[in-house]
């Protein structure tokens, strides 16, 4: 089975990024095309330097949204009834054997797992990111902390 990207999250993530980069051509435009024919002696509450430093700021703001979905989107794991492997593991296979143990403390509220491993890997699992498989889960969870 596979880990995959949930739907929701990067709708959302997705959709902020493009409001993000929306508005950072709007303000690009004002500063552009509308402030620079604008009277000299008027009162203006902003400014061209304004106008382009939060363009600047909404563009990065915008590539760093989407850079996190991406990165969550490249993320991989996949299992079978042993063991797990991917990205998310450090691109080594770990055996359900080998799990030493399991914070749920964050499942019921959040939906994040982790999962630490007795050679020292530490396995992150957020449902918000990802989709989380109830076989996944089932395999995890008996190895929970005390």
């Amino acid at each position: 089975m596979k880990l995959t990207l949930n739907r929701e999250y990067a709708t959302r993530h997705l959709g902020v990024a493009a409001l993000f980069l929306g508005l950072a051509g709007w303000f690009l435009y004002d500063a552009v095309f509308v402030y620079p024919n604008l009277p000299a002696d008027g009162a203006h509450h902003t400014t061209v330097e304004f106008q382009y430093s939060f363009a600047g700021l909404l563009l990065f703001a915008s590539m760093v949204i989407a850079l996190r979905v991406w990165r969550n989107w490249k993320a991989t794991l996949e299992w079978d009834d042993e063991k797990m492997w991917g990205s998310l593991t450090d691109g080594r296979p770990l055996a359900f054997a080998d799990v030493d143990k399991v914070d749920d403390s964050r499942w019921a509220k959040k939906g994040i797992l982790v999962v630490k491993a007795k050679d020292g890997r530490r396995v992150t699992l957020d449902a918000w990111h990802h989709n989380l498989d109830d076989a996944l889960v089932q395999h995890l969870l008996p190895a929970r902390e005390q």
